[in-house]
């Protein structure tokens, strides 16, 4: 059942070294750089993206995800689900208009698995970057590094899934793409989404609440993932795993650290899956091709290390 929760909006990451952040996602990812707030927090986005950010980097002493947030309807649907959210018994915070700039009020809450997740109606729209939005062009002249495109979904590891895909389905109206299922037919991981989209948030219930595993982001080919991989090698960044696909989603994929050890993803392609189709099930024995379709082999860094 749609709930009126439209799409991921933004994540705040937290970054150990500003200038050595910037160089990561601005001159190796591509992201674009379209503000910076009093305190020192950096807004970027993808060049077809039309809101003003969505991605916030924040200087902190330890990496990791402070919130990702997810854009509503509009502020009627932001104050039905504040009510039905306090209902569930999720713990509940309400962020006033402009604590981030360019965005409305937000109502963030704590999910079952440790992460807080926030809603909000209103964002400044600005329109894709570098093309007109009359007749556009099929691309801007003048992107960086990887070129990637948007913001897409994140990664996330915790514990009490049942718990916490009931909020996400039930609540929010996100529904189930696929599963890993354990040997006691319970998930084990989660893959959610709001459209048709392979997914726009996980969850892996190891246990390590509150965990961010990554955060992905957009090429629009198996191509670019490729371009994408040479830049990693041309700038010695930390690969962790790739370019390979995915069995789960089928998508195309490759894994990598910025320079605070936050993991990041580029994502391309990625399953069609309509909500009323049944979720796709992997079995756990079967972890190693779910994940890693070509190898069908699970390194240890990507099961442990995470911010």
């Amino acid at each position: 059942m749609r709930k009126g929760v439209l799409r991921p909006g933004h994540v705040q990451i937290r970054v150990m070294d500003m200038t050595e952040a910037l160089k990561h996602y601005v001159e190796l990812l591509g992201l674009i750089v379209t503000h910076q707030d009093n305190l020192g927090r950096i807004y970027l986005k993808g060049w077809t993206e039309t809101d003003r950010f969505s991605v916030v980097l924040v200087q902190a002493e330890v990496p990791g995800m402070d919130f990702m947030g997810f854009k509503v309807r509009d502020e009627q649907t932001l104050l039905s689900l504040t009510e039905d959210l306090k209902a569930w018994g999720c713990q509940v915070e309400q962020i006033p208009a402009g604590e981030l700039d360019f965005c409305g009020r937000r109502v963030r809450f704590l999910c079952p698995t440790g992460h807080w997740i926030e809603l909000y109606a209103d964002k400044e729209y600005t329109g894709k970057w570098g093309v007109r939005e009359i007749n556009p062009e099929a691309w801007p002249r003048g992107l960086r590094g990887m070129r990637v495109t948007a913001f897409d979904h994140c990664q996330l590891h915790g514990g009490n899934l049942r718990e916490n895909r009931e909020l996400f389905c039930e609540v929010l109206g996100f529904h189930v793409t696929e599963q890993v299922v354990g040997d006691d037919g319970e998930s084990v991981a989660d893959w959610l989404s709001l459209s048709i989209k392979a997914h726009d948030i996980a969850f892996v219930g190891d246990g390590n609440t509150g965990a961010f595993h990554h955060a992905a982001f957009l090429l629009d080919s198996w191509e670019g993932l490729l371009r994408a991989g040479d830049l990693l090698s041309m700038t010695d960044t930390s690969l962790d795993v790739g370019p390979t696909r995915h069995g789960i989603t089928h998508g195309q994929s490759m894994y990598f650290f910025d320079p605070s050890g936050n993991r990041n993803e580029v994502f391309a392609g990625g399953d069609v899956h309509y909500p009323d189709q049944k979720p796709v099930i992997w079995r756990e024995q079967d972890l190693g091709k779910a994940i890693f379709y070509h190898s069908r082999v699970l390194n240890e860094r990507f099961l442990t290390v995470m911010t």
